[in-house]
């Protein structure tokens, strides 16, 4: 087994016990993200070693896509069960808490992509993010198939262009994804998704520099900020005032890995006047201070 492959399966288990004893999955050394682009494998790969169950768990910065070629089982999802079947799709969100019971022998595949690589390919004014904050059980495609398989297939490999491969690959996978939990957007409630998530979401994206507050973008959708916040949680899970929060520490992710600048620029470009409180910002996201993020982002490049 190579050095990789023990890291994914010696962090696999390793797990830290919130107040309500919902166990966060630290896959992959997820508190330093993925040690790889996606990390893609059978879903026997890890569910033989723990009798095919998986208790209530979440990830903290890692979003998963299952998809069940043969077998079935039961997925449970923030509270919710589903029955799984033959080509049955799970979308499992950043932080969702999620558990599954395989029949053995199901045969499939688990995508597991971090947070970092969905900054660098959702835009928020075409509304992806929303859509994927769902945690369900969707019926799966051929094209979903097809494209999940070649995933699988590229990460085993190592031929060049793999991580350009990868990226587009994952991609290409997610706006399936989308496009077929888009036709039926709706609430949990039931209700349709208003109208004005989106335009909240546009809103954000042409004024998060200026870090407008809640009620500035309540105002400008003439709604009170309660009203946008119960919006918002209902259509991403996420308050208000987080989904502002972090389409800046998003913006401040990619000044990181793509620029040159110094971290006191990127900090004033995103409208802070102090740069040690836009440094204790990103701390408190992302667990990493910019300078580390930046040098951890360059070693793995």
């Amino acid at each position: 087994m190579d050095e990789i492959s023990k890291l994914l399966y010696n962090s696999n288990m390793r797990t830290v016990v919130t107040p309500r004893s919902i166990q966060t999955y630290n896959l992959f050394g997820e508190a330093g993200d993925l040690p790889d682009v996606v990390h893609c494998e059978t879903i026997a790969a890890r569910s033989v070693l723990h009798d095919w169950t998986f208790p209530p768990h979440r990830h903290a910065r890692l979003h998963q896509i299952l998809l069940i070629e043969r077998g079935d089982g039961e997925a449970t999802l923030e509270g919710r069960s589903f029955a799984l079947k033959p080509m049955g799709v799970i979308n499992v969100p950043v932080g969702h808490v999620h558990g599954f019971t395989f029949t053995p022998g199901t045969r499939g595949f688990v995508l597991t992509m971090s947070t970092a690589m969905l900054d660098e390919v959702l835009e928020a004014p075409e509304g992806l993010q929303r859509i994927l904050a769902q945690s369900t059980v969707l019926k799966g495609t051929k094209p979903m198939r097809a494209t999940m398989t070649q995933i699988f297939d590229e990460y085993a490999g190592r031929h060049f262009a793999r991580a350009h491969m990868l990226r587009a690959l994952a991609a290409n996978l997610i706006g399936l994804v989308a496009r077929e939990l888009a036709a039926d957007d709706v609430a949990p409630d039931g209700t349709a998704t208003s109208d004005l998530v989106r335009r909240f979401e546009v809103l954000i994206e042409q004024h998060f520099r200026a870090h407008w507050t809640v009620s500035e973008y309540a105002a400008a959708l003439s709604i009170t900020p309660t009203h946008l916040s119960r919006l918002a949680r209902a259509a991403t899970g996420h308050a208000a005032s987080q989904l502002i929060q972090e389409r800046v520490v998003r913006e401040a992710r990619r000044n990181l890995v793509y620029t040159n600048m110094p971290i006191s620029t990127i900090a004033y470009a995103l409208g802070f006047n102090d740069p040690a409180y836009f440094s204790r910002l990103f701390v408190g996201a992302t667990g990493l201070s910019p300078r580390a993020f930046r040098d951890k982002a360059q070693a793995a490049g």
